[in-house]
């Protein structure tokens, strides 16, 4: 993905920025609403969101609803670079498709989008495949 920003004259991004202005998009959230929703810090987000503002991604300009609060709008070199990552992620899944028929990409596909939503009250951790809760063997760190 990077590469393909790279390519397209986006060599400014660096994977980090790639969190926040994935797909939907960060267009008209509210930072905390996204911090919470990208499960980071709102310190954390105000950085990047400050580096993408620095670098013309996006802007946040005062709530409409709430002066006190700030919304996020992506700019017109956001949304290009938007449309770059779109390209990429089309082709990308075409090519899965191809390789695993219609039918296991969709699974597939349902699977990746249930793995974006954070969990809710009362869901289950995922289990590894070894039947464990948790992140694997100690020595599975690097």
């Amino acid at each position: 993905m990077l590469e393909r920003l790279h390519e397209r004259g986006f060599d400014d991004l660096d994977a980090a920025h790639l969190n926040v202005i994935r797909f939907p998009g960060p267009q008209g959230a509210r930072p905390t609403d996204l911090a919470a929703q990208l499960g980071i810090s709102k310190q954390a987000l105000n950085h990047l969101l400050g580096g993408l503002e620095r670098l013309g991604y996006l802007e946040r300009e005062p709530d409409p609803d709430d002066r006190r609060s700030k919304r996020i709008v992506v700019t017109q070199r956001g949304i290009a670079a938007a449309a770059v990552i779109r390209e990429a992620v089309g082709e990308m899944e075409a090519a899965w498709a191809q390789q695993l028929g219609p039918s296991r990409f969709a699974n597939l596909r349902e699977l990746l989008l249930e793995l974006q939503q954070p969990p809710g009250p009362g869901d289950d951790p995922p289990r590894t495949s070894g039947g464990r809760q948790g992140g694997g063997s100690p020595s599975s760190t690097p």
